[in-house]
């Protein structure tokens, strides 16, 4: 199973909020400190913010922040209200023409792990993901980003 990038920038943009706590920070330097597609980034926050999860102002004085604490964000409900779908495979979905669906197991085999994978992620709360936050400025810092990249 793959999340799509959405997913993972939603996820992102909400760790990188919870480093600036109340206050508030711009689309386009989430987008500058992760080298992503700022278009994009502005469509998850667009999501996340009528989840109520990000508050978004515009204008003078504006920017972006969390609207809650990072405890009270499950990363479960994130990740299934940002996700378009867990249709894992066609039998999942509404224009299903498998011909052995009525037969097969497989469908139920992969429901739960499906059912498996969310139930691990509803365990976990942003705050969960914020334990290293002094690694995670320093990886986002100016200077992080200025080094030239390493091969290895």
């Amino acid at each position: 199973m793959r999340l799509t990038y959405q997913t993972d920038y939603a996820l992102r943009l909400l760790m990188f909020l919870a480093l600036h706590g109340k206050e508030r920070t711009s689309i386009h330097e989430a987008a500058d400190r992760y080298r992503i597609s700022e278009n994009h980034l502005m469509k998850v926050t667009q999501r996340l913010a009528a989840l109520g999860v990000v508050d978004a102002l515009r204008g003078r004085g504006g920017g972006i922040r969390l609207a809650t604490e990072p405890s009270a964000i499950s990363i479960g409900a994130v990740v299934r209200a940002v996700e378009p779908d867990f249709a894992l495979v066609e039998c999942f979905g509404v224009d299903n023409t498998c011909p052995i669906t009525s037969a097969c197991t497989l469908r139920g085999i992969l429901d739960e792990a499906r059912q498996a994978f969310l139930y691990v992620l509803d365990k976990y709360t942003l705050a969960d993901l914020m334990d290293r936050p002094r690694k995670l400025r320093m990886l986002l810092s100016d200077q992080a980003r200025a080094a030239p990249k390493t091969s290895v």
